[in-house]
């Protein structure tokens, strides 16, 4: 390790980025929502990163095909600043209206009918749910989450994904310079540090800045979220469960990645970013984002979509082979 201090000390600044990065996701789902935060910060990731694993890996990938990828990825995070501006509005128009029907009177009838399905429901041992999508919904969201978005700027949850991208963009060029020494920090002879080595250290230092943060905003928590201990979070096993794999996914994830940036190049490693579609799945499908939006915010989530996978396809083309 003290010969390959350098190298270590790289693959830990890699980990590093990546934990704070983790972290600022989290917070950034609460204002944007999971399908643009993810489509926003993988493209950040690959418009960075991958210029910069281009240059580091002594431009073995196909630049002439590359870079127009890049660009699909620039468009993509463009749309998906406008999929949120789009369906903030929507939102603020579905409350707005809310309001005006409960100040007026008119959806007596409506709350009638639904106590009464209410009671049903319960007799039946059933609870009746807001339809994803409606001002109901919308605020029994609110009601439940941590982080209040209601009334805050939008610019808030934007500024703190681009914050998520960057921080993801760096991972893996520190990771590249870890086992390949390009900036020549080693000593002549000294060997440069394997994937599964660099790995280790990077996944060390990943886990104890993930500790330390998690343990400071428990105590001293941003964006008016009520203070906690380590206490209640040891007593607080619900979702745990939920925790642990995703944990497990990200670093087997990782792995792979690492795996293939030394043989493919990272350039067209940090390519491949099938998350944002999952993600979009999770949130569309499961999480009723997106529920009875305008036709705009349609279209616009559609083209975010078409122009992402454009783009990983056009970077996977551009793959080429380490000496």
């Amino acid at each position: 390790m003290q010969d390959n201090l350098p190298s270590v000390l790289f693959a830990m600044a890699g980990g590093v980025v990546l934990s704070i990065g983790n972290l600022s996701t989290q917070y950034a789902w609460a204002f944007v929502g999971l399908s643009v935060v993810e489509v926003i910060t993988s493209s950040i990731t690959v418009v960075i990163g991958t210029t910069l694993n281009y240059f580091l890996d002594d431009k073995i990938n196909k630049a002439e095909i590359l870079f127009p990828g890049v660009g699909c990825f620039l468009v993509a995070v463009c749309l998906g600043s406008a999929v949120h501006s789009s369906n903030t509005a929507d939102n603020q128009a579905k409350l707005s209206s809310h309001h005006k029907d409960v100040v007026q009177g008119t959806n007596l009838s409506t709350l009638n009918e639904e106590s009464k399905d209410d009671s049903k429901d319960l007799e039946n041992g059933t609870a009746n749910k807001a339809k994803a999508g409606t001002a109901v919904f919308l605020i029994e969201l609110e009601k439940k989450r941590s982080i209040k978005v209601f009334g805050k700027s939008t610019f808030i949850g934007l500024a703190i994904t681009f914050f998520a991208g960057v921080c993801f963009s760096l991972f893996s060029p520190a990771f590249n310079l870890a086992t390949n020494d390009q900036w020549h920090t080693l000593k002549k002879g000294v060997p440069h540090l394997s994937v599964y080595t660099a790995f280790f250290y990077f996944s060390v230092s990943c886990f104890v800045v993930a500790i330390i943060l998690n343990i400071t905003f428990l105590y001293h928590p941003v964006l008016n979220l009520p203070k906690s201990s380590l206490k209640a979070y040891l007593g607080d096993w619900n979702g745990r469960g939920w925790a642990l794999l995703a944990g497990l996914l990200c670093g087997f994830g990782n792995g792979l990645q690492f795996m293939g940036g030394q043989a493919a190049g990272y350039a067209a490693a940090d390519a491949v970013q099938a998350l944002p579609l999952v993600s979009t799945f999770w949130g569309v499908i499961l999480f009723g984002e997106y529920r009875k939006s305008s036709r705009r915010t349609y279209t616009l989530l559609g083209s975010m979509l078409l122009m992402f996978i454009a783009a990983v396809a056009v970077l996977m083309a551009s793959s080429g082979h380490r000496k």
